[in-house]
């Protein structure tokens, strides 16, 4: 993903505000889709949505972006190819030097949509693979026919010489399946596998008895360590910002360095981006700090997007992490992994308050009363 990688030496810097470097941002380009999963962020269904960025707004917001950073840009929904103008964006996006990527279902993708891909600009695509059977993808995503669809998407991708990832939402109903998930990711030929950790927004509010326990957390997340040596793929932890925790605990228990290098979508830097490196865009133009986060950093159609990534108050405030609360705020990984500030939200209704799914107990923290 990043034609120029470098090496990060040690933890990453504490945050400090304004000038914190931008990686990633995610584009709700729209909310319309043509899948109904039963996770989804958005609960999004088949629109139109009212309010969406037009074409123009679109332009804007990317120039604004490139002139606050050159992070990677991921054009996401929803269903992003249910968007007309979604090539023109990509080439606009790639003209201004963003890195574009795109996170289709792959349901969508022929062999002239992929073509299209590859003209405009995309790097790489996600696709989303919940199971390791047709039978349970099929039920996750709420539509029959997902699992061949995005399979034949992938190869169509695939065969326009574009790079994917293998998206993997966890839950306590596809725990079993991941390691044929990764190696279903290997045969496809994948550049990464990404799992996610099921944060209870949206539809996912509804199965939040899916989500698995901070025991069953730490153990899958201490085997998917133990695949880094295994795969020839990369592998990245989402929304389980306790993997980073995790991968200095082993590499210093094995005595080994880390090597903090700058991959793109794959980058080892540190646990929950929200606010710090990252933030997401929805369709209307609010900034939030994650998908996830349901707060309102900003809006792009009132605002520049520098004025909001340098100067919101939330950013500012997720970005000193001595305002953390609770055993994140004393956590000697605060620095590195910053606990889940969607799932702390979800839990608590403060988005600053201590991780909920989290079994580790910091050296300053008091032992939880028996």
């Amino acid at each position: 993903m990043n034609p120029h990688p470098h090496t990060e030496k040690g933890n990453p810097p504490h945050g400090h505000g304004k000038g914190s470097t931008l990686r990633l941002v995610a584009w709700e380009t729209t909310r319309n889709c043509n899948l109904s999963c039963v996770h989804c962020r958005a609960a999004a269904t088949k629109g139109p949505y009212e309010g969406e960025l037009n074409t123009d707004q679109g332009f804007k917001l990317l120039d604004e972006i490139a002139e606050a950073g050159k992070p990677i840009i991921i054009l996401t929904g929803g269903e992003p190819l249910l968007r007309d103008d979604i090539f023109d964006l990509a080439k606009h996006g790639d003209h201004l030097g963003l890195r574009m990527v795109m996170a289709p279902n792959g349901t969508l993708i022929t062999p002239a949509v992929a073509e299209k891909m590859a003209a405009s600009g995309i790097r790489r695509i996600s696709a989303s693979i919940d199971g390791a059977t047709k039978a349970f993808h099929d039920k996750f995503r709420g539509v029959d026919g997902a699992f061949n669809a995005a399979i034949r998407g992938i190869e169509y991708v695939k065969a326009a010489g574009i790079e994917f990832q293998i998206n993997t939402t966890i839950t306590k109903s596809n725990l079993d399946q991941i390691p044929r998930i990764l190696e279903l990711a290997e045969r496809l030929g994948a550049a990464a596998h990404h799992i996610f950790l099921l944060v209870p927004t949206g539809r996912g509010k509804y199965i939040v008895d899916q989500a698995i326990d901070a025991k069953e957390y730490e153990t899958t997340l201490n085997w998917f360590y133990d695949q880094r040596e295994k795969t020839p793929l990369q592998l990245k932890a989402t929304c389980a910002p306790h993997y980073y925790r995790i991968l200095r605990q082993r590499a210093k228990a094995e005595g080994k360095t880390i090597s903090f290098e700058t991959h793109g979508l794959d980058a080892v830097t540190r646990g929950c981006l929200a606010g710090t490196g990252f933030c997401f865009i929805s369709h209307t133009g609010i900034v939030q700090p994650c998908g996830y986060t349901d707060v309102k950093c900003g809006d792009i159609t009132k605002s520049t997007f520098g004025e909001v990534w340098n100067q919101s108050p939330v950013f500012l405030k997720l970005r000193d992490f001595k305002q953390l609360e609770g055993k994140c705020g004393v956590c000697e990984y605060r620095a590195v992994c910053g606990g889940c500030r969607a799932r702390a939200f979800e839990a608590t209704g403060n988005y600053m308050a201590e991780e909920p799914l989290c079994a580790f107990q910091p050296e300053k923290a008091s032992p939880p009363p028996d």
